[in-house]
């Protein structure tokens, strides 16, 4: 039994179904189970002052292109919009390899780990020169947050009307087999998993409309989520339009790319009758806000979104679109955007938080995580607001107005993988001048 005892925090942001903050509290963590909260209380086992702190549930990033950490700021594509930009990345991406792959996935996973993540999905939908998503598994594993990979595809190049270049494509047969080799291989169903594995073709740019059913069909036969980019921009209208004959949402639903086991990233360009299409189905949003400003892509209607009861989550997306993979920051940008399109009443800060938390928890279908209560899961977050970010606070539980923006510690599943805002799980330095040495031999 391993037992672990945070005690004397000046506020527990529980985001429990009740939404209780609770001051002066203490957590007592077991075998990876939240499995008392009150006040004084006592354990043998590791205890940990938190005075001057704020509790939160661990952050849930619902969408991520780890590998892209390694082509931060590419000069060619840094003032592109979204399809000059792939065209830009695709032939640096085609140098990748298996080395690459981890390397990078440590890095970004390292990053959303100092900014309070404890669950992230993965989106890789390319595999040059050997890679694999078990590569990025095994990343995961080293840094120790819980992993939600997605085995992601292209299947239509450029010589058949696609955006990637032939050389990023692969067959369909041989996508499928491969998505039921890592499904057998990680997917674990089981409450409180580390694995879960999900299936996800890149876009409907990117593969056939074939594909997009098989995967569906695959996917329940083996009871995985189904994940895609969708609406992100009038250029992704324009083509879904065009080559379709319907908008993004009619061709998810006509495609079984609608229900409660699938969520899609960006929707910036969602209509009225989309969202109720996803409210209706219970179908999930992975909202970017850092990477949509970045790409010129649009303000997401989340405001419309939540109101309609669609599930909304956070995501960082990839490196190369955001230049960065701060969670903390992404809900703090969320809920600007959400004031600038609908006045400053539209988002308070409480329910940013909400959305990164307990939010994304339910678009993964993770009820086991993203709240602070008895029987879930010891993913947990705490911030120091006893310093510069917060000083002159009224409400240190703000913390999107007046907070850190680096975690002081977190525990994934009752393991500490961040201790005075220092990786303890990796040698980060080492990993890091490694990425900055791939770097160099790819940009060379």
């Amino acid at each position: 039994m391993t037992e672990i005892l945070l005690k004397n925090a000046d506020t527990v942001l529980t985001l429990d179904d009740d939404r209780r903050e609770l001051s002066q509290a203490d957590l007592r963590l077991r075998d990876g189970v939240i499995v008392e909260i009150g006040s004084a209380l006592t354990t043998t086992g590791e205890t940990h002052d938190l005075r001057g702190c704020v509790v939160t549930p661990g952050l849930v990033n619902t969408h991520h292109h780890l590998y892209q950490s390694l082509t931060k700021a590419v000069p060619g594509g840094q003032d592109a919009l979204l399809f000059g930009w792939l065209q830009t990345l695709y032939p640096i991406w085609a140098r990748f390899g298996p080395e690459e792959m981890f390397v990078s996935a440590q890095v970004g996973l390292a990053e959303l780990a100092l900014s309070g993540c404890t669950l992230t999905s993965d989106h890789l939908y390319l595999y040059p020169n050997g890679a694999r998503l078990d590569d990025t598994i095994a990343a995961a594993g080293e840094v120790g947050l819980r992993f939600h990979p997605t085995r992601g595809a292209m299947s239509i190049g450029e010589s058949d009307g696609g955006l990637p270049p032939d050389s990023l494509v692969e067959r369909e047969a041989a996508i499928l087999e491969d998505s039921i080799r890592v499904i057998d291989a990680f997917h674990d169903a089981s409450e409180g998993a580390m694995v879960r594995v999900g299936l996800a073709p890149c876009s409907p740019f990117s593969v056939s409309r074939d594909l997009m059913r098989d995967a569906a069909v695959l996917a329940r036969d083996k009871g995985v989520m189904l994940h895609t980019h969708l609406a992100e921009n009038d250029e992704d209208i324009a083509y879904s339009l065009e080559k379709f004959g319907c908008r993004p949402g009619q061709y998810a639903e006509d495609l079984g790319w609608t229900g409660s086991d699938v969520w899609h990233a960006h929707c910036v360009k969602l209509d009225g009758q989309e969202i109720d299409l996803f409210a209706r189905s219970r179908t999930g949003v992975a909202h970017c806000p850092c990477s949509n400003c970045r790409l010129g892509s649009g303000i997401a209607p989340v405001r419309k979104m939540r109101d309609a009861g669609v599930k909304v989550g956070l995501g960082v997306d990839g490196s190369a679109s955001n230049d960065t993979g701060n969670l903390i920051l992404e809900a703090r940008q969320s809920m600007l955007l959400q004031r600038v399109a609908n006045g400053a009443d539209a988002m308070s800060a409480r329910e940013a938080l909400e959305i990164a938390t307990r939010g994304g928890a339910e678009v993964l279908n993770r009820p086991d995580c993203g709240q602070i209560a008895v029987g879930k899961r010891a993913d947990i977050a705490v911030w120091d607001v006893s310093g510069i970010d917060s000083a002159g606070s009224w409400d240190p539980a703000a913390l999107l107005l007046a907070g850190p923006t680096r975690v002081k510690h977190s525990f994934v599943d009752g393991r500490q993988i961040v201790r005075d805002g220092q990786m303890v799980t990796i040698d980060l330095p080492n990993v890091i001048e490694r990425q900055n040495r791939l770097a160099k031999r790819l940009h060379g």
